[in-house]
């Protein structure tokens, strides 16, 4: 077994620990690599049927690519979607322009919690990674929330040894994270093995590319070549910059994204 192998071993278990243990569970889809790989790892473990609904929440102010891979991914895999919106902040008139992190909270944090309580989900699926950014590394695998989706870093459970509490009080909800052990360039590796599909954006034109996908007026391009799957592994073996470099709403302030997180931010 491989690196990779041990990777998607660990990955197909922790759903299939969850899909055991816990009740009406859908999973997070941002359309992103991550996502597309953690969505591609839930079919595997499920021998090519997806067990729960994917949720996506639609700012309204996501790239039209997304939008269009989204829509043809959830057909050709026969996905069950759900898209929610916050559709009174969007009406009371709720963009960019009142300031990155209240946009944020408002139309991805909210939108979300409303969704998911709407359908009564009790744990869901989110495709984030440790090293993706700071806050994310004091993550668990099963992580649970207050009561109104909070995310309180100083209270979850112990993972040692790889070893997940998945029994916890009636009416506690869930985050569970299939991808927490994995980095960006086990995702890029994965995605070139597997032949994953994923958005064009993060192939280099005209000198820049994506490199972390959200909402069109805060997420910038990267300066890059990387053109093809190998070339963007080659430049992740040697980069510095970090990968949410393009994300206005973490520039706004130094804790801005552990404020977003801690309320429910995924």
């Amino acid at each position: 077994m491989n690196h990779l192998d041990a990777l998607e071993s660990q990955s197909m278990y922790i759903f299939r620990e969850a899909f055991q243990g816990f009740d009406k569970l859908a999973m997070l889809w941002s359309i992103g690599k991550d996502s597309n790989v953690m969505l591609w790892l839930a079919r595997k473990a499920f021998f090519g049927h997806l067990p729960f609904p994917v949720v996506h929440v639609d700012t309204s102010y996501k790239i039209p690519e997304m939008i269009t891979f989204r829509d043809r991914m959830a057909k050709e895999w026969e996905l069950d979607l759900i898209v929610g919106q916050n559709t009174k902040a969007l009406e009371a008139g709720m963009g960019p322009d009142k300031g990155k992190v209240a946009c944020c909270s408002a139309l991805k944090t909210e939108g979300l919690k409303a969704t998911l309580s709407e359908h009564g989900f009790t744990g869901v699926f989110a495709g984030i990674r440790r090293d993706e950014e700071g806050t994310r590394s004091k993550e668990r695998v099963f992580s649970p929330r207050g009561e109104n989706a909070e995310w309180d870093f100083r209270d979850q459970p112990p993972e040692f040894w790889d070893q997940f509490k998945t029994e916890f009080a009636p009416g506690t909800h869930l985050r569970i994270h299939p991808l927490l052990h994995w980095t960006e360039i086990d995702v890029w590796r994965y995605i070139q093995r597997e032949d994953i599909p994923v958005l064009d954006l993060y192939f280099a034109k005209d000198g820049k590319r994506y490199r972390s996908l959200g909402c069109a007026p805060c997420t910038a391009p990267i300066e890059s070549n990387a053109a093809t799957l190998d070339e963007i592994i080659t430049e992740l073996e040697t980069t510095r910059v970090s990968e949410r470099s393009g994300r206005a709403q973490d520039k706004e302030a130094e804790d801005a994204f552990e404020r977003l997180r801690a309320e429910g931010y995924m």
